[in-house]
């Protein structure tokens, strides 16, 4: 899939890429409207309707991401929430290995994410997967979300890296045409980032349903 020779830096996203998305969908789409409902007297059903508009109208910024900003917004302690579901995060599979081997190989890998510190510090804790990483960048310190190109420039100063010569793994569409409109040469798809959902479908990127084919390639490399 890729000439491994011409990759120095790996990036990867974390939620739906690393992680499974499921807890991050259940959280947003079930959790939040259900104690919503319960705080403000509410239908579960109306609380989804009010904040599924809520999250439109900030959807693709930083507000979307931060946990400070939903805390305020929907007068809910979202960290405490999110630990009553906490047990819902999980890696998915072959991705531990992948990591593995990246490193034997001398890689760099980056994880780049949208998330915000305190949900980083959640699943970092929950899942380990910090030591399987040489280094952790949220872009709640850039002050840009991932989406806009500008992203990418300003992560280039924060730690040197060659677009050319890097691979980024992301399930975003959008987050990925902003890596491919600053440059990053090698880009990839994740098709089922919540593995309790179908696998999507997409001819714009290279894609893959897990890490299982990259974990293969690596090991024939």
């Amino acid at each position: 899939m890729f000439d491994w020779a011409r990759i120095d830096t790996v990036l990867l996203d974390m939620d739906g890429t690393l992680l499974d998305l499921h807890f991050d969908n259940h959280f947003w789409l079930e959790h939040v409207p259900l104690r919503y409902a319960q705080k403000h007297g509410l239908s579960v059903e109306a609380a989804k309707a009010e904040l599924m508009a809520r999250y439109a109208r900030v959807e693709g910024t930083l507000e979307w991401y931060s946990v400070d900003y939903w805390s305020r917004e929907l007068a809910l302690d979202i960290p405490l929430l999110k630990s009553e579901v906490e047990h819902l995060i999980a890696v998915h599979p072959h991705v531990l290995d992948f990591l593995r081997r990246l490193g034997e190989m001398g890689k760099s890998r980056v994880l780049v994410t949208n998330a915000h510190q305190k949900a980083l510090q959640l699943k970092m804790r929950k899942t380990r997967l910090g030591s399987h990483l040489d280094q952790v960048i949220s872009a709640h310190e850039l002050g840009l979300p991932k989406e806009n190109p500008v992203f990418w420039e300003r992560l280039r100063q924060e730690f040197q890296y060659d677009p050319q010569r890097s691979l980024f793994i992301d399930d975003s569409l959008s987050v990925l045409r902003s890596a491919r409109a600053y440059g990053i040469a090698h880009l990839l798809c994740m098709l089922q980032p919540d593995a309790t959902q179908p696998a999507r479908e997409t001819d714009e990127f290279m894609a893959l349903r897990h890490f299982r084919p990259l974990l293969e390639g690596l090991a024939s490399g």
